[in-house]
């Protein structure tokens, strides 16, 4: 994956990481200080200066729900109850592959993470839920458990300290509704994958009815930078108040070079992104739309890409930066085909607990395939198009999770930027259709 493109800020996630002869112990320890961040919060710290210390450094969730991740921490209630630190691995969001690099390359800031939040929390056994089709992820990131716990950074009496710290890994077993982190706790329990009904929620009672703080990937992989810089320097990576430090980026589409690439937080505009990093769009095409968060964000159309790229700044043009998965799709590109495809996924991917979810998703994916497949037999009516947009509206805040949003968010959002396009597939008008290339 690339990170050779310049950007506006040091980066914490060296280009030189994402090099398989980079990911053993000996390396992290003599070039990136591994573990003495570690030894340094057991020897020297207490667990609410670990959480001040992340609270300063505007560290937000960075697996979609933008969440502050020191506050999150400070909800672990103080009681005498087993506390669990669980990893969301899960990974699921399509276009989405930044915490695959963090596992595949250097998984011991992940570990180091771990030990850390362990610490703050009051946590001795850590989960790591990986997503099933994770294969080859889940064997390179339990040899770096095996090589941390045989140079006693895990186990009984870790660092030196009294400290006890276990890491298990779970793997999932290809379910998106497992990446929210109450369909996750199931899953990790054993039983069936499906959202929890909140409140509770998980610090008060999560894993195995105990407090439990759910984190993803580079969230917990960041904590150990956070800690070497201290937490006020490493807010002021990031451009924007509430949002510190640097982020991971997938990069996806018709762009000439997609990748994996760390800006500072809020520090670039969307169409920076694309035409700084990933060089533009390919084969000297035209942008025609970008999906600036995972497939479940609202869609932007070309001239709407002048926002800076955060939490904030998208919600005011009516998306979201979800996981930061940027996808472009060039002038080629059939939107109504497209929305049709990330349909059919999420109609499958529901868990089908919620009503409406369950049957709306469902609904929707059939009128789409009516509109594409059958346009000129009659079966597919202009009523078709008003219709997806009533469903989708009575799908969005009515369901347990945000999945139900995920689903009607995109649907919403391309009919309303790319209405022409659907009009005339249902009047089976060809040479208006766009086709993809």
């Amino acid at each position: 994956m690339s990170v050779e493109a310049n950007t506006p800020v040091t980066k914490l996630f060296e280009p030189h990481f994402w090099k398989d002869s980079n990911r053993k112990l000996e390396y992290y320890l003599d070039k990136m200080d591994g573990y003495k961040m570690a030894k340094k919060v057991l020897t020297e710290m207490t667990p609410d200066q670990v959480i001040d210390e992340v609270k300063k450094a505007n560290l937000r969730g960075r697996g979609g729900a933008g969440f502050p991740m020191g506050m999150k921490w400070s909800f672990i209630p103080k009681v005498d109850k087993p506390k669990y630190l669980v990893i969301n691995a899960d990974e699921s969001e399509p276009g989405t592959c930044k915490d695959r690099q963090i596992i595949r390359y250097t998984p011991h800031a992940l570990i180091e993470g771990i030990i850390i939040g362990s610490h703050a929390i009051g946590c001795k056994h850590s989960y790591i839920y990986i997503r099933g089709e994770y294969a080859r992820e889940a064997k390179l990131l339990q040899e770096a458990i095996d090589e941390a716990y045989a140079k006693g950074y895990l186990g009984q009496n870790i660092l030196g300290t009294q400290n006890t710290l276990d890491i298990t890994i779970h793997r999932g077993a290809g379910a998106y509704i497992c990446g929210e982190e109450t369909g996750l706790l199931n899953s990790l329990e054993g039983k069936r994958g499906e959202p929890r009904v909140k409140p509770p929620f998980p610090a008060v009672s999560g894993a195995f009815a105990c407090p439990t703080a759910v984190n993803n990937v580079e969230s917990v992989a960041t904590v150990p930078f956070v800690m070497r810089m201290g937490g006020d320097n490493f807010a002021k990576l990031g451009k924007i108040d509430k949002s510190g430090g640097t982020r991971l980026i997938s990069l996806s589409g018709h762009v000439n070079k997609p990748g994996v690439y760390e800006i500072g937080a809020g520090s670039m505009t969307l169409r920076q992104i694309i035409e700084d990093l990933g060089g533009g769009v390919w084969k000297g095409r035209k942008l025609k739309a970008v999906v600036p968060g995972g497939s479940s964000a609202p869609v932007l159309s070309a001239d709407e890409i002048d926002v800076v790229y955060d939490v904030e700044p998208l919600q005011k043009v009516g998306t979201m930066m979800g996981s930061a998965a940027i996808m472009v799709c060039d002038d080629t590109t059939d939107m109504v085909k497209l929305l049709l495809r990330v349909t059919k996924f999420y109609a499958h991917e529901s868990c089908g607990q919620c009503t409406p979810c369950r049957e709306g998703c469902q609904w929707m994916e059939s009128i789409l395939h009516r509109i594409v497949h059958h346009p000129h037999d009659g079966k597919a009516k202009p009523s078709d198009i008003d219709m997806l947009t009533d469903i989708a509206g009575n799908i969005g805040g009515k369901t347990l999770c945000a999945l139900g949003d995920a689903a009607a968010g995109p649907v919403i959002s391309f009919i309303k930027k790319f209405r022409p396009e659907f009009e005339a597939y249902v009047r089976g008008d060809v040479k208006e259709r766009v086709r993809h290339a």
